[in-house]
């Protein structure tokens, strides 16, 4: 258990290129204009991806809510590591840790602790926060496949990256009075794309543990935020998940948005994935 202390949560953004790189890199659209096809490749980039990171790394991985094949499993790692979020074994144990020590000085990114900044990416930036703790995953860990993706998580962005300037470049070249290029995709679909998914992803950790409702008592400050929920295709029901996370649905009453539940209840249609937990009746359709 690591504790907070300011001597070891040091930010250093030498250590972390990357981060900093794709905020900077946002001001090339300058250069690159905008189009509808960057538009709409930008929101279904966000999309798919925000859908790897919430019902793969988070309610898959971390929680295991749900069921699927060793086949489909590996897919949902690479969507979400298409978010560059780091691997699904550094980012599950991060998560599991986080509930065990939810808002309390152990608890590696309590706005109520730390604060907003450091709760939303400071954690991140820290050298720390960077190794892996297989101790908290050892389900996980077990598939080689998963430990090779957590080791060389860029891969996943990087040909996310290279595919979609490809696409730009042949829709240039092929359907050109639709006004885009490879650099206008790369740019808007993966750079501004990759920086919305951060933000929407770090709100669970900071928006969603300070502002918002709270229809059931948790020992942490979590709030169900109806935008954060919107964002982030169900994952601003955060009291709900915090009151009972081992359910795959966030959303509990009939009106709380859950878009990753309902794609996931689609799949289940389909058998590709199944056995999706859910709280008990009681549990979901009443509040303290």
């Amino acid at each position: 258990m690591i504790e907070y202390s300011e001597s070891t949560n040091r930010i250093s953004l030498l250590e972390s290129p990357g981060f900093v790189l794709m905020h900077v890199a946002c001001i090339l659209v300058i250069w690159t204009g905008i189009s509808r096809i960057a538009v709409i490749t930008c929101l279904l980039s966000y999309l798919v991806r925000m859908f790897g990171i919430t019902a793969g790394y988070h309610r898959y991985f971390s929680h295991r809510t749900f069921q699927t094949s060793r086949f489909f499993q590996f897919v949902l790692a690479c969507l979400g590591a298409s978010a560059a979020q780091q691997g699904p074994l550094w980012w599950a144990a991060h998560h599991r840790n986080h509930h065990k020590h939810p808002d309390t000085i152990s608890d590696v990114h309590s706005p109520v602790v730390q604060g907003f900044w450091w709760s939303h990416f400071g954690w991140l930036l820290c050298p720390k926060n960077r190794a892996t703790d297989l101790n908290a995953v050892p389900d996980l860990a077990k598939y080689r496949e998963l430990r090779f993706m957590d080791r060389y998580h860029l891969l996943s962005p990087a040909t996310l990256a290279v595919s979609l300037f490809l696409f730009g470049a042949w829709l240039a070249h092929t359907a050109p009075g639709l006004g885009t290029s490879g650099f206008q995709v790369f740019v808007w679909g993966f750079i501004v794309s990759t920086v919305l998914l951060y933000h929407g992803t770090f709100a669970v950790n900071s928006i969603a543990h300070l502002f918002g409702s709270r229809p059931f008592i948790t020992k942490d400050n979590s709030r169900n935020n109806v935008l954060v929920a919107l964002i982030t295709l169900g994952e601003g029901w955060h009291n709900n998940h915090h009151y009972y996370p081992s359910s795959e649905r966030h959303g509990f009453q009939w009106w709380e948005i859950d878009i990753a539940h309902a794609i996931l209840r689609i799949l289940s249609w389909t058998t590709i994935v199944w056995g999706l937990r859910t709280p008990p009746e009681g549990v979901r359709y009443s509040s303290v």
